[in-house]
């Protein structure tokens, strides 16, 4: 008796899902570790509507905020978790499992 098929949604996640969070978790699993500003930039969103996505991301233990001081004015730093990297990389392969590529 063969075990049944995983489930495709087993990794799906609904924090990650919303778009502004997804692509905000593709830019960090991509370059590791990126600005605030430049995230906002990339994303094309006001700074409050990504710091309340970060917030969130945040609050599920998926990204970590560094601040430092760069040109005499503090900046804010985002990198994805472990635990962050783990769920967007699940998320990905659920909606790979969903869509059947």
């Amino acid at each position: 008796m063969s075990s049944p098929a995983p489930d495709p949604m087993d990794g799906f996640d609904t924090t990650i899902h919303a778009p502004n969070r997804l692509r905000i978790c593709a830019l960090l699993d991509t370059a590791g570790e990126a600005e605030f500003a430049t995230v906002q930039e990339q994303l094309g969103v006001s700074a409050s509507v990504l710091s309340k996505h970060v917030t969130v991301l945040a609050d599920a233990g998926y990204v970590e905020q560094r601040k430092a001081v760069r040109d005499t004015r503090a900046r804010v730093w985002l990198r994805l978790t472990r635990p962050g990297r783990d769920a967007y990389h699940a998320h990905l392969a659920a909606l790979r499992a969903i869509v059947g590529s």
